[in-house]
């Protein structure tokens, strides 16, 4: 059974509480932590769901907000249900290693 697993991107409600309204707002204090990020970078963050963050970021967000890992992100993991397919009534198993004989049109005799 797989197991599926979905989570929740907070930066954007982090900086709100914090009075931060602009993604720029943000840039001054991961640069005092050594993370180097452009304005689009940190816009994407802010706004998007990242699929990769290092945790050097992480861990700059954590000590930024002074919040812990589970307010910035937090997740669900749930076991997804596998249907199987309905045998239909309408279909009928062919034995694929017997062939139809070829057709002999023969011409009528006139």
């Amino acid at each position: 059974m797989r197991r599926q697993l979905t989570y929740t991107w907070h930066l954007a409600e982090l900086m709100a509480s914090a009075g931060m309204h602009n993604s720029t707002d943000l840039l001054p204090h991961l640069k005092e932590r050594g993370i180097e990020l452009s304005p689009s970078q940190i816009y994407r963050l802010m706004t998007g769901r990242p699929e990769r963050v290092s945790i050097q970021l992480l861990v700059a967000v954590c000590d930024i907000f002074d919040c812990g890992l589970e307010d910035v992100i937090t997740y669900t993991a749930s076991d997804q249900v596998t249907r199987k397919a309905a045998a239909s009534p309408n279909v009928v198993d062919l034995n694929k290693t017997i062939r139809p004989k070829r057709a002999r049109v023969i011409p009528d005799a006139d």
